[in-house]
């Protein structure tokens, strides 16, 4: 007889486990499951005497890190800017020489313009194209 209280006792318990569980999440099924952005991509730059140059030369639309070498003599200030409105504008602090910078930047598409402070080291350009895919799928994201 005792047993049979246990086993009753038990199945309630279970069967109250199971309706509470069944309860968790449930948010309305208003949730949208948004694609990711795509993959964060690095592009390089390096400041010469003469110019400054960016790899690559082309890209798709999203997120970059530009990281930027000084390899002048003197502190350098770099800015990226895009050429059409609303557009991208950002600068780094200055870089001292043969030091290295970091900008971030949600890039859409267009033509870009990195450049110096002054008229003797010239800009490069860099194009960017349609969206990256996303990285929906990609596994280890942030």
């Amino acid at each position: 007889m005792q047993s049979a209280r246990l086993r009753t006792a038990g199945g309630l318990l279970m069967g109250a486990l199971a309706l509470g569980a069944g309860g968790c999440g449930g948010a309305g099924g208003d949730y949208k499951n948004e694609p990711r952005p795509p993959s964060p991509i690095v592009v390089t730059a390096a400041v010469s005497k003469d110019q400054v140059s960016v790899s690559p030369r082309k890209l798709g639309a999203g997120p970059i890190s530009l990281i930027v070498s000084n390899q002048t003599g003197a502190s350098q200030q770099v800015t990226i800017e895009s050429a059409g409105a609303p557009g991208v504008r950002q600068e780094t602090a200055p870089i001292n020489p043969r030091d290295t910078a970091t900008l971030t930047a949600d890039v859409a598409p267009g033509t870009y313009r990195v450049h110096v402070a002054g008229d003797g080291i010239r800009a490069a350009t860099f194009r960017v194209g349609r969206e990256r895919p996303s990285a929906q799928n990609d596994l280890l994201q942030p």
